[in-house]
């Protein structure tokens, strides 16, 4: 996928059990910063960044801000909440959507 460009700040996901609430919000400079919160952030914070900012690479974003508040989320549920923020704050198109369920990589 192109670099996408983000427009708007948005969000996605709940505070529920087993969710993560993503905040993105666009950057004009300063790469890929991540703000977690989670009950689990020793044992898994890592891999809970790792999977944000894979996500977002695959979308091409290059600079963003991304608070992230974990509930226990699984990583394709990582995975789905950031790519819906993003597209929400880029105001994608349907071509985009489209364009990730036909080259989607698994998570």
């Amino acid at each position: 996928m192109k670099n996408m460009k983000l427009l708007k700040t948005a969000v996605a996901g709940t505070l529920e059990s087993s969710d993560i609430m993503i905040t993105i919000e666009p950057a004009d400079t300063g790469g890929i910063v991540i703000d977690l919160n989670s009950p689990v952030e020793k044992q898994y914070g890592h891999q809970i960044k790792k999977c944000i900012k894979d996500t977002i690479e695959e979308l091409g974003v290059e600079h963003v801000q991304i608070q992230a508040i974990d509930k226990g989320a699984l990583d394709c549920t990582i995975a789905a909440r950031v790519k819906t923020a993003a597209l929400r704050a880029g105001e994608a198109t349907e071509t985009i959507w489209e364009e990730l369920m036909w080259n989607r990589k698994s998570v």
